[in-house]
Order: structure tokens, then sequence, then C-alpha cells
């Protein structure tokens, strides 16, 4: 069971990552500081340390202001297209009930895809598309949106790992019936 946990966990903090790099560390580090929640073991309790937690506040702030000024947003996605795969693949092999029973590289490998593809559905696909129906104006609280489920998701993701499944079970679910739906449509128009 601590294993589907600690993959569930590590699961929730790489998507988090592809919405937001830096919050999913933060969140970890603070966790890992301050209370039992969190163990993370060498090199990756270098999170833990205050002075890393400092940097990481300062770089979710600056990516929070980034992301939304207009203009500044796109370029900032372009910008995290390296760094929010990269986080993830941090996170994830963070996650201490992980890293022992899942080899590093692995571990490694799944955060930087997980991650990686939530940015790249975020940033190819829907910010575009909200950008351009909305002429930019719902931007910024769609970023604020983001912030917040990237927060959310990776406090979750560390309290409650078991909801972080259920969830990732009802975002499938919905994607296969919007498919299905989507192919019966189809299938009447002929």
């Amino acid at each position: 069971m601590e294993l589907l946990t600690g993959i569930l966990s590590a699961f929730g903090l790489a998507a988090s990552a592809g919405l937001n790099a830096y919050i999913p560390l933060l969140v970890i580090g603070v966790l890992a500081h301050y209370t039992n929640l969190v163990k993370l073991s060498s090199p990756w309790d270098t999170l833990a340390n205050p002075w890393i937690l400092i940097l990481l506040g300062v770089l979710v702030i600056i990516e929070f202001l980034a992301d939304k000024i207009p203009a500044v947003n796109h370029i900032n996605d372009i910008i995290q297209t390296i760094i929010r795969p990269a986080a993830g693949a941090i996170v994830f092999a963070a996650s201490a009930r992980v890293i022992s029973d899942v080899h590093p590289v692995l571990a490694l490998a799944c955060g930087l895809l997980i991650a990686g593809s939530v940015h790249l559905v975020k940033a190819a696909a829907v910010r575009p598309a909200i950008t351009a129906t909305t002429g930019g104006t719902a931007n910024v609280p769609v970023s604020m949106a983001e912030d917040l489920i990237a927060t959310v998701l990776s406090i979750l993701s560390v309290v409650i790992p078991i909801l972080v499944g259920a969830f990732i079970c009802l975002v499938i679910a919905l994607i296969i019936w919007w498919f299905w739906r989507r192919a019966n449509a189809a299938s009447r128009v002929k």
C-alpha cells in the first residue's frame, strides 16, 4: 500500500509541476523541513534547506507574476518548457517512498514525461485557445486557477495521495466518455 500511495503522490506532484514548476518543489521542501509528512533522502533533502526554500519562494513569486502579464506569459511558457519537466522529474524522484522502490532513472523519466505532458497541453493547446477565444482577457483568471490547482494538488498529493488516484481515475473516465460521445456523434452524422 505504501508503494501505491508513494507512486500516486509522485504522479500528483509531477502533474502539478507541469502547471507551475516551483510550487510542488516548495511544498515538498516546506513539508520536509517543518513536518514529518515528507522524508527526503539524499540528494533530494537539499530541497528542505532554508536557503533553497527562500530561493523557491522567490521563484514562485516570479513565475506567478510573469504568468499574469500579457505577452510575458507566453515567453514564460517557452522558458518553462524546459524547467517544468525538469521540476516534475525532481519531485517525482524526490518522493522518499518511491525512490527506495523505483530505480531513480525511471522515476526521473516518469516525472519528466508527466510534467512535460501537462505543460505541453497547457502551453500548446489550452492557453492559446483561451487567448484566441477571449482576446487574452481570461489569461489572468486561468493562470490564477492553474496556480491554485498546482498548490492544492501538491498538498493533496502528499497528505491524501489516494484522493489524487481517485481524481486521475475520474479524469481518465471523463476523457474516455468525451471520446466515446464524440465518436457516436460522428457516426450519426454519416
